[in-house]
């Protein structure tokens, strides 16, 4: 059943907002290396790689940059509309067709770079290539600023790796365990409720949700 709705949701809104997304497309193309979409790899169900789309933000090689897979407050490798499609997160569009075609889903776990994904516990990779990704998600929901908090502390690669990934495996875990068509629309609703409202804390009200890194309470319990 959450598939049937996967397709519904993603094709109608490809539809809906193609006339808002050729415009992008067309600013994309004559600004900075003029490449329109980003694909690159992510670990999908069944442990599988996947090309995740995206609108280009960056400059292509900026993977081999410094900063590497981390973006950073004024990134200089941004290109002229990668600051704003990125703070909107319009950049994420794309995915709609990686939804569609059955890569994704609209909610579920956020696919990740194999390089980062190895920092997942083996149990809970285990449990996560059960299901699709989504393009939102418990995870996404709670690290709303993910890039904030990492602009915040002294070593960004530690932290993400011993903190905010561990923990984030853990609310994915927990998605998949407690997976339901009333949780699907949920989750759904949070997503548009931190998109309207960046402040708003409705995750909290979820139950039994993994118990928070003491190391984090000091950066998200500020956004509460």
């Amino acid at each position: 059943m959450i598939r049937f709705f996967d397709i519904l949701f993603s094709g109608l809104a490809i539809i809906v907002l193609l006339p808002f997304m050729l415009p992008i497309m067309i600013a994309l193309k004559l600004t900075g290396e003029h490449d329109i979409f980003y694909a690159q790899m992510r670990v999908g169900r069944g442990g599988r790689d996947f090309p995740l789309l995206k609108f280009a933000t960056m400059l292509r090689d900026s993977p081999n940059m410094p900063g590497g897979l981390f973006t950073q407050e004024n990134d200089p490798r941004l290109l002229p509309l990668g600051k704003f499609l990125r703070r909107t997160k319009i950049n994420e569009l794309p995915q709609l067709i990686n939804i569609f075609r059955g890569d994704m889903s609209v909610i579920g776990y956020r696919p990740m770079v194999r390089k980062h994904y190895v920092f997942y516990p083996p149990a809970y990779r285990a449990i996560l290539e059960t299901e699709r990704p989504g393009l939102s998600g418990i995870g996404s929901v709670i690290f709303r600023d993910e890039e904030g908090i990492l602009n915040r502390v002294p070593d960004r690669e530690h932290f993400y790796a011993h903190v905010i990934e561990p923990y984030k495996a853990a609310l994915e875990c927990w998605y998949i365990q407690n997976r339901s068509l009333a949780l699907y629309f949920r989750l759904i609703w949070m997503t548009v409720q931190v998109v309207l409202n960046p402040s708003a804390n409705t995750w909290q009200k979820l139950k039994g949700l993994p118990e928070m890194p003491e190391e984090l309470r000091p950066y998200l319990s500020e956004e509460s």
